[in-house]
């Protein structure tokens, strides 16, 4: 049965050949300016200018928690915005992680590399900034990824 490979290393250059989807958390407030997200911007435009094009279209699109925005940056890379967090901060309602939103975005995520034929690459999601914990996510990685037989690497700095 296949695993999730964990390596040292930058998510936003993911190692192998073939088609690869990086997949990372994002938040349903529309802000992106810290974490993960700003390695992206980086190296890439379009993921940044697509899901803030996103948010601001929400009335009239699937914008939410547990959706996932897939945006392409390569002719064999795309990056997928699962929003997975709400809000942006810890407060009364806990962290701003979502863990169930991770798991329906994670499904999709399976879904559009199995029909691409792609490995999927990311960071710890959900565990910087909105609060999460790795034995919480790894599950839901190992149940909606792994267990269909996409290869997983996650990038630890």
């Amino acid at each position: 049965m296949t695993e999730i490979t964990y390596v040292k290393g930058d998510a936003t250059a993911p190692r192998g050949k073939g088609v690869k989807v990086i997949a990372h958390v994002c938040n349903d407030l529309g802000g992106w300016g810290k974490g993960f997200v700003l390695a992206l911007s980086r190296r890439w435009p379009e993921p940044e200018a697509a899901y803030r094009r996103w948010y601001r279209e929400r009335a009239h699109n699937d914008f939410g928690l547990g959706a996932v925005q897939f945006v392409q940056v390569g002719l064999h890379l795309w990056i997928a915005n699962i929003i997975g967090q709400r809000g942006i901060r810890t407060g009364s309602k806990g962290v701003p992680v979502r863990y169930e939103a991770i798991d329906a975005g994670l499904a999709r995520v399976a879904d559009r590399a199995a029909e691409l034929g792609a490995s999927v690459h990311m960071p710890r999601i959900g565990c910087g900034l909105a609060g999460g914990t790795w034995t919480r996510v790894e599950p839901l990685i190992s149940e909606r990824l792994v267990r269909r037989g996409i290869p997983v690497t996650v990038y630890d700095v």
